[in-house]
């Protein structure tokens, strides 16, 4: 017999941690726990590429949804041709764990800044359900075995849609955002029957994921941001709790909760995006019939967007449809602060903190972290606000990363990772006076939010998954 010394039996029981904290790795959804963009552990790296501090790298199709970690899989989406793809790798060493593709139900148009994998799946430890525009919801067990599909769509969104699933309390929700006929679905996460679908009826386009906000210990209220409302429903059965007002570009990212306090963010402005229809027609409408056509657009920038405001699709825009889009983004927009309370219907004035109302960020979604609310956007420009009361604390440039930026901004270990579509990461130490300690150059496009899990970063470029960690200490 052999007896253990206590040094020996402290390294054992380190190990069992470490693993045990490794096989129960969680950032199941898009942006992680709840969407928080927040992961607990430590021991991030500061500097990172294609050739430092590299765990792994695996090629991959191409998707925009952001990878999702749950113990030892790492699971995401891509689309190549007719299939739509989900696939799983080994969190420890990138090696491809299985594959498994279906072939699309039609073809869904989208604007060409989206594709059809879009969308995050979900996970939790029995398996993985993703959604693709063009099929509806489909669900694997961890081998890879399909366990059930709901059929969705098709949809009428000229941007393509790209809300992402949750998993929750049994349930699967996804929140579909159109031009008409939006909705919120619940089905049950074991065998993908419906437990219940609740109308948007004033809900137009958006591409937002909804959260869990816990105001009460047995209350579970599911947020959902639209791009003209903020709604709660409970969770269990998709009936309306409260609502309130609020004007945005295009709801995206997700809200955030935080006590009894939930924030959004959302891009607006206090005048119309676009001319007068009279002005327009002046400038555009070469026949004198008194409506635009495509045709009429040809050669502008405006024609790429036609579509958004063409809502029948008669490639002819008429002036009721051209001052519902000039009404677009107008109303309260902006950083919210928002405590609801027990309130039922809508909202009173009262219920909202603060407002900040300052040109920021459309894409990406808004972080909150060790005290401080951070926001990216276009042109590397970050902004920081006091939670608590809505004052600027920083804003400020990442020098080095000005371009555009789609994914949102994640963090851990004290630190915030800023990931541009050039292929750019910055990090920044955390804190009210945040500072730039690094920008990480991947070589290639980002469009996909970065997951964090014990200390290890996965980044989704275009063409490859990538796996860093800090490199060990000598």
């Amino acid at each position: 017999m052999v007896r253990k010394s206590k040094h020996t039996s402290l390294f054992v029981l380190l190990v069992t941690i470490v693993i045990c904290g490794r096989a129960n790795a969680q950032w199941s959804q898009f942006r992680g726990p709840n969407g928080s963009g927040v992961d607990s552990s430590a021991g991030y790296p500061v500097e990172f590429s294609p050739t430092q501090n590299v765990a792994w790298k695996a090629t991959i199709p191409y998707g925009q949804s952001s990878p999702i970690v749950v113990g030892t899989r790492l699971y995401s989406t891509a689309s190549e041709g007719e299939r739509l793809i989900t696939f799983c790798l080994d969190t420890r060493t990138g090696r491809e764990l299985w594959r498994r593709d279906v072939k699309r139900e039609r073809v869904q148009g989208a604007y060409k800044a989206n594709d059809p994998a879009s969308p995050t799946p979900a996970a939790d430890a029995s398996g993985v359900v993703a959604f693709f525009p063009e099929l509806g919801l489909i669900s694997y067990d961890n081998s890879g075995k399909e366990r059930w599909r709901y059929g969705l769509g098709p949809f009428k969104n000229f941007y393509g849609m790209s809300g992402s699933p949750i998993i929750a309390g049994g349930l699967v929700v996804l929140v579909c955002d159109q031009v008409s006929g939006s909705f919120v679905i619940a089905l049950d996460r074991a065998t993908g029957r419906l437990r219940w679908k609740t109308d948007r009826a004033s809900a137009s386009i958006g591409w937002s994921t909804p959260i869990i906000f816990r105001p009460e210990a047995n209350r579970a209220d599911l947020i959902v941001l639209g791009s003209t409302r903020l709604d709660a429903y409970d969770l269990t059965s998709g009936v309306s709790r409260w609502w309130m007002p609020l004007a945005s570009d295009g709801s995206m990212g997700v809200p955030l909760a935080h006590g009894d306090t939930l924030m959004v963010s959302t891009s607006g402005s206090n005048e119309p995006m676009l001319a007068t229809f009279a002005a327009t027609l002046a400038k555009y409408d070469k026949d004198k019939d008194g409506r635009l056509s495509l045709e009429e657009f040809r050669g502008d920038e405006m024609g790429e967007h036609f579509g958004w405001i063409d809502e029948n699709d008669d490639k002819m825009i008429v002036a009721a449809e051209w001052e519902k889009a000039r009404g677009y983004g107008l109303g309260e927009w902006g950083a919210i602060a928002v405590r609801p309370g027990n309130a039922r219907g809508q909202l009173a004035a009262s219920a909202v903190r603060w407002r900040v109302q300052k040109n920021l960020p459309y894409i990406s979604a808004p972080l909150l972290y060790q005290g401080v609310y951070y926001m990216v956007k276009s042109g590397g420009i970050i902004t920081s606000l006091d939670p608590a009361t809505g004052k600027m604390l920083k804003q400020g440039r990442s020098p080095n990363a000005l371009g555009e930026y789609y994914a949102s901004p994640v963090a851990a270990d004290g630190k915030v990772f800023l990931a541009n579509t050039e292929g750019k990461i910055t990090v920044l130490k955390a804190g009210a006076e945040w500072e730039v300690l690094s920008v990480n150059e991947m070589g290639d496009e980002i469009s996909a939010t970065p997951a964090l899990s014990n200390g290890r970063i996965y980044v989704r470029t275009r063409s490859t998954m990538y796996c860093f960690n800090a490199a060990p200490k000598p």
